[in-house]
């Protein structure tokens, strides 16, 4: 990380869950999206989910800057209680079409790679289309089903995946339990955010 912060800087970043300096999302679409990260939230406990659309430039590593952006975030409508190691920040560059999904620690055990590997593929056509909100809401769909799946698991092995997060079976219950459904849904309030100095304005 230490080179990361290096190249990017060792600031924090102010932002929102939803982060668009590219202007790619509709008032309504971002009203939508929203609504979605509330009800992420509200399936998993300490948990959260973000996304930042924007215009990087061509000397970026989308992945090093995911990886940065999620240590360094500063996520203004996140409650204390869900710190950035429980959360997922899907990055795309309106540019070159490209996204990766960066995750904290907490969720190292619950979400694989063929879990990020398979969401980016089920948005992979949309964002060639440049339609950024339906390549949204399928990483959101395909991750949350990935959680849930896992949580099902974790409940049948209990003791196997306390031995991988290291903590007590009751803790780690917390991040995966009352699970339900996420289902999209209409009006939430929108939010507006800084563009970092490093990327390039659109």
């Amino acid at each position: 990380m230490a080179d990361l912060d290096a190249q990017y800087g060792e600031d924090e970043v102010r932002m929102r869950r939803l982060s668009d300096s590219a202007g790619v999302l509709r008032l309504k679409e971002r009203k939508k999206a929203v609504k979605w990260f509330d009800q992420f939230e509200a399936s998993f406990p300490q948990l959260f989910f973000s996304v930042y659309f924007g215009a990087l430039d061509d000397r970026l590593n989308i992945r090093q800057f995911g990886l940065w952006l999620l240590n360094h975030g500063a996520f203004e409508d996140v409650d204390l209680s869900r710190p950035n190691d429980g959360g997922v920040l899907l990055v795309v560059d309106v540019n070159s079409k490209a996204a990766f999904i960066a995750n904290g620690y907490l969720l190292d055990v619950y979400l694989k790679e063929e879990d990020s590997f398979r969401a980016l593929s089920s948005a992979h056509p949309h964002l060639l289309q440049g339609n950024y909100y339906r390549a949204l809401k399928s990483v959101m769909k395909s991750l949350s089903a990935a959680l849930r799946k896992r949580s099902r698991q974790a409940n049948r092995n209990p003791e196997k995946y306390q031995r991988l997060v290291g903590q007590p079976h009751q803790e780690m219950g917390d991040i995966l339990q009352r699970i339900r459904s996420v289902q999209p849904s209409e009006n939430s309030e929108s939010a507006t955010e800084p563009k970092p100095s490093h990327l390039k304005a659109q």
